[in-house]
């Protein structure tokens, strides 16, 4: 079988996936050519662009779209000659939804339940399309430790607004002024787009005097590595797909507490969120007051939750499905 891929973004949530495709099938990715002439340089390349993914889309059996964003568009613009399959994470749903045709689409792969419900609210002429497969983590890559409590709180994310890292901050001074010893690690490098806010995060740890309290890191290349130093791992988004940190922070050892987004309930267990910043600080101290023995219990607690719903060996087999079955109803028609 021939399936294509299309994925000019993100390959952090694909690469388990890919690996599953190449180990069944024959794999084509898709590649954009660009040209650089003196003159008509963009209608050089959009004619060239357009050319080539045609012939792209007529010599796969299924295209499998990691992100159904700008190239899904541009392809459920086409006649149509492929299975095409997608998998939708969250940001699409806002940028790009509305200007697919879905129609043309086989099936539609939605990391949560709570994306799945948007989704179907929008278009709900396409809900048996879709199919909740969340993305997976590689648990072998990460270990757990034992550990002694340090009062380490950490978050690992891109420092945007989405992520809430400003509010965090303000959360966790009112923690140290409720009760001393505890840190907090704040990784992600500046973000392209929102230089503003990481220049705002910095001045507001230098506003509370909260330099020997507050630790930036860039970006982390290695957080197998970075987990371990983290006792509480904090998601404070307030939109999410389904965040990949938190289930690798658990896989490190690490307990975890998240605001309570929609759909973080598919994440963690329903003791394991908060709304306001007060009830954050509540469920921290609560934690810290635990025996070794009751915090252990939590954390192996929190571990077979995450690994019973997010085993990537499960999911990427359960996506190979999903593409195997559009090419078999294809050659059925």
């Amino acid at each position: 079988m021939r399936i294509g891929i299309v994925n000019e973004e993100s390959w952090g949530f694909f690469n388990d996936v890919y690996s599953e495709f190449i180990e069944h099938h024959e794999v084509t990715i898709f590649k954009r050519r660009t040209f650089n002439p003196p003159i008509f340089q963009n209608r050089l390349n959009d004619y060239v662009f357009s050319r080539n993914f045609q012939h792209f889309l007529k010599h796969q059996d299924v295209v499998f779209f990691e992100w159904a964003s700008e190239l899904l568009v541009t392809a459920t613009r086409m006649p149509k000659s492929c299975g095409i399959v997608t998998r939708l994470h969250r940001y699409e749903l806002y940028q790009w939804a509305d200007q697919i045709c879905w129609d043309l689409v086989d099936r539609i792969i939605l990391v949560s339940k709570a994306k799945q419900h948007e989704f179907v609210a929008r278009f709900p002429g396409y809900a048996s399309k879709t199919k909740v497969i969340p993305v997976g983590i590689q648990f072998e890559k990460f270990h757990p430790k034992g550990r002694t409590f340090n009062g380490d709180i950490g978050i690992l994310c891109h420092l945007t607004p989405r992520k809430r890292v400003y509010e965090l901050i303000l959360a966790f001074y009112q923690l140290i002024k409720m009760r001393d010893g505890f840190h907090l690690h704040i990784g992600g490098g500046r973000h392209p787009r929102f230089g503003d806010y990481h220049e705002a995060i910095h001045n507001l740890v230098l506003k509370l005097r909260l330099n020997d309290r507050v630790t930036f890191y860039d970006h982390v290349t290695h957080p197998d590595d970075w987990y371990p130093e983290i006792d509480i791992f904090i998601s404070n988004s307030y939109s999410e797909g389904l965040q990949v940190s938190p289930m690798e922070a658990i896989a490190s050892g690490c307990y975890s507490l998240s605001h309570y987004w929609n759909g973080a309930d598919e994440l963690l267990p329903e003791e394991n969120l908060y709304l306001t910043d007060q009830e954050l600080i509540v469920k921290i101290l609560e934690y810290s007051d635990l025996t070794v023995a009751e915090k252990q219990s939590r954390n192996t607690q929190l571990q077979a939750f995450v690994r019973d719903r997010f085993d990537s060996q499960k999911i990427k087999s359960q996506i190979r499905q999903i593409v195997e079955e559009v090419r078999t109803r294809a050659v059925q028609v």
